[in-house]
């Protein structure tokens, strides 16, 4: 599991190379084989305060720019919401 606060606006976010994420997921890929990446973001995050649809754009952005990289990888983008029910938003 790689972890940041945030995650989803900071992959969405194309000014930022997001290397330290990008250098864990090659760690896992390499490691592991890694076959699925799952990009989840959450209602009421702190680290991102948008409007949930916000997070989803995100989300949808971040699962596109994954995938460029990880294009063997299933890459499949979560929302959180209020209730704690998870959703699939995208996937590729």
């Amino acid at each position: 599991m790689i972890t940041a606060p945030g995650m989803d606006g900071i992959l969405a976010d194309k000014n930022n190379d997001a290397y330290d994420i990008f250098e864990k997921l090659a760690f896992s890929n390499e490691g592991h084989s890694t076959n699925k990446i799952f990009i989840v973001g959450h209602h009421d995050c702190l680290a991102n305060p948008v409007e949930d649809e916000t997070h989803n754009k995100q989300i949808i952005e971040s699962v596109k720019r994954i995938k460029e990289s990880y294009s063997a990888c299933d890459v499949i983008g979560l929302w959180v919401d209020d209730e704690f029910n998870v959703q699939i938003v995208y996937e590729l």
